[in-house]
């Protein structure tokens, strides 16, 4: 299988790495180690599994709001929404200290790799912060740059532990 992974033309490889890093919870962290499978070097695979993972960032802190209106006018969509987004702004407006670091909060909520911390749910609550676009994406971009470099390191060690 790996054999046939690894033949794909180079082109492929890079589509695949970076629509892997575009999914939300596998993201980065998922996509660095399947390119490297698919037969890419580091470099490549983290480049391209940055690309896709900071992509879906511009279309969740700029439309989830109005998805949430949008899916809100029924009633079940409504009350999940209305439950997650009341219980965030509720934790937002009483904690001072992250509207004023919002931006350093999200850096390091995203640059840590485990699941659910990844560019998704930061997007999600530069949204619910109420962040422009153009002060969230680069707390998020770093922050999923400096998680695919974790993720680098930590694949090129296992890799050379099992070979």
């Amino acid at each position: 299988m790996i054999a046939t992974l690894q033949s794909f033309p180079i082109f492929i490889k890079w589509i695949i790495t970076a629509i892997v890093g575009m999914m939300p919870i596998v993201e980065i962290r998922g996509a660095i180690p399947i390119g490297v499978t698919l037969g890419l070097d580091y470099p490549t695979s983290y480049i391209f599994s940055f690309i896709g993972n900071i992509v879906p960032i511009f279309f969740i802190v700029k439309y989830a709001k109005p998805l949430f209106d949008f899916f809100g006018r029924w009633k079940f969509f409504k009350k999940i929404i209305d439950f997650a987004t009341e219980k965030a702004t509720r934790k937002i407006k009483e904690s001072e200290k992250l509207q004023n670091f919002a931006a350093l909060g999200l850096f390091l909520f995203v640059a840590v790799p485990l699941p659910t911390t990844g560019a998704w749910v930061g997007s999600l609550i530069a949204n619910f912060l109420d962040l422009p676009l153009k002060k969230a994406f680069l707390p998020l971009a770093a922050g999923v740059a400096v998680a695919g470099f974790i993720v680098l390191v930590a694949t090129g060690s296992v890799v050379a532990l099992a070979f």
